[in-house]
């Protein structure tokens, strides 16, 4: 498994560690490269997982990296099966974790999703800021849990 680090630019006591990941078959990644870039310009340390990661993948990488919001791009249409897949293996592993989940996702989707534990689903067309807000609550959730 390959893991790329970008490095931050601003300086802060105690920056928060992100993972974006593509999760299963989708090889097409510009949009998760943007949401990764994004992040680290906005003061997050990011750990960007590439392409075609398996649910297992990302919960070992998610550990090993000691993450504070994980972050999964998927366009493939297998969301609901994968994600799941996801939760049940951090549920295992005792980790909590939120999870947020970009993409092509129906609307009909979205609140499945929720109900499987993710913390926010970002369609096409979602700001940049958006997202980077959604992991900066979600990093502060994160942090009252702990």
């Amino acid at each position: 498994m390959s893991v790329q680090v970008f490095e931050v630019h601003q300086q802060s006591p105690k920056k928060a560690k992100v993972l974006v990941a593509k999760l299963g078959l989708d090889g097409h990644d510009r949009g998760a490269k943007v949401v990764a870039r994004a992040l680290r310009d906005a003061g997050f340390e990011v750990v960007y997982l590439g392409v075609h990661q398996t649910p297992e993948d990302i919960v070992k990488a998610a550990i090993e990296e000691d993450v504070s919001v994980i972050g999964l791009s998927i366009l493939s249409g297998s969301h609901l099966e994968l994600v799941q897949d996801v939760i049940k293996l951090m549920k295992e592993k005792g980790l909590n974790i939120p999870v947020i989940v970009g993409g092509i996702i129906p609307p009909e989707d979205v609140d499945e999703l929720k109900k499987l534990g993710v913390y926010a689903v970002c369609g096409p067309g979602t700001l940049l800021r958006d997202i980077i807000d959604l992991f900066n609550k979600a990093i502060n959730l994160s942090r009252k849990t702990t």
